[in-house]
């Protein structure tokens, strides 16, 4: 028998088709009646579209929303907040957008309401990760998980496919890195096997075929459950080198993580040996680090550190910060592994243990 521990996160999620247009019903329930729009410069338009089928429980749109979670744009955002007095956040996009509603939330515990566009499952986690002089930081807190949580597969329809991919790898990254948690249980197990198989599934065809729904509703489905998982357990080395290199070198979040996951995978897979055969089922393949990199490859997504802009001159600084502060995770980190880890993934070879 395996003892274990299971905490259930008190979130809301309403799921489906067409389901956007139940936004005004649960501003109405959580009581709102002032909330402050969130996006970022490129959803401007789709957020005001928003506000204003809001019908007057709108304050207006903050549209500024960066990846990694600035502090210099929360602390504007925050100044926006009191100036129109919100009583409220509905933030409507990816990660960036996501992440600065928790980031607002955080400091002023005020209710959010997320309405996802990609599959970055931040949405359904307690955890806030922003940036200061360059160095990103996590917290974890109850206020940071958004109330609600609107899933519109509809809303996913025009995301671009190699936006769709690489988002769709960093969500099965949460996955992964469940499977082989400190604090793993057999729920979210199950969750994150059945999460990382259903994007596995979805992403191939998408990127094929973008307007496909039954694809596209397996990947948010995927996304959801992968997200739980980020939300329910500790990450280890994967996340770790993600948020070393996105908040040292500034480099796009989705793309970092779908060029790291098959190495983290490959440096940890003789430590989590029955993690690994649980992904390699999911992704219907004999190795799992093998099988992420070469998904990746099918999926157009790019492998190579260097080809999203980080320089060869980073990868001795990123290795000493992944190796400091001792975390979890199934294999010692090792600074000289590590390096060599961030090495190939810089180049874009294959995975190697």
């Amino acid at each position: 028998m395996q003892s274990f521990i299971y905490e259930a996160l008190p979130s809301r999620v309403i799921f489906g088709s067409g389901t956007l247009a139940r936004l005004g019903e649960e501003v109405e329930r959580l009581g709102l009646r002032k909330v402050l729009v969130l996006a970022t410069p490129r959803q401007k338009a789709d957020a005001e579209r928003l506000a204003n089928s809001l019908r007057g429980r709108a304050v207006g749109v903050f549209a500024e929303a960066t990846m990694h979670t600035p502090v210099a744009i929360t602390e504007k955002a925050l100044l926006a907040v009191n100036e129109r007095a919100a009583d409220g956040i509905v933030a409507v996009g990816g990660g960036s957008t996501i992440g600065l509603g928790k980031a607002i939330a955080v400091r002023t515990d005020l209710p959010q309401i997320v309405v996802p566009t990609t599959y970055a499952g931040s949405e359904m986690t307690p955890i806030l990760g922003e940036t200061r002089d360059g160095v990103k930081t996590t917290q974890r807190s109850p206020k940071i998980l958004p109330e609600t949580v609107i899933y519109d597969v509809d809303l996913t329809l025009t995301l671009p496919p190699t936006i769709s991919a690489t988002s769709g790898i960093n969500a099965i990254a949460h996955g992964v890195e469940a499977l082989y948690a400190t604090d793993k249980n057999p729920i979210i197990s199950l969750m994150a096997e059945d999460g990382i198989a259903a994007l596995a599934r979805a992403l191939p065809v998408i990127v094929g075929d973008p307007s496909n729904h039954s694809a596209r509703s397996d990947a948010l489905y995927g996304a959801w459950l992968c997200g739980a998982c980020l939300g329910a357990v500790g990450m280890a080395l994967h996340h770790k080198l993600c948020h070393t290199l996105g908040g040292t070198f500034n480099l796009p979040h989705a793309e970092t993580h779908a060029i790291i996951l098959p190495h983290a995978m490959a440096y940890n897979a003789a430590s989590a040996p029955d993690a690994m055969a649980r992904i390699a089922r999911a992704l219907g393949v004999a190795d799992a680090a093998t099988g992420a990199f070469e998904l990746a490859g099918r999926l157009g997504a790019k492998r190579a550190l260097r080809d999203i802009g980080m320089p060869e001159s980073g990868i001795e600084r990123a290795a000493e910060l992944a190796s400091q502060n001792p975390y979890p995770n199934p294999r010692r980190i090792e600074y000289g592994a590590i390096r060599d880890l961030i090495a190939r993934a810089w180049s874009g070879e294959r995975p190697k243990a």
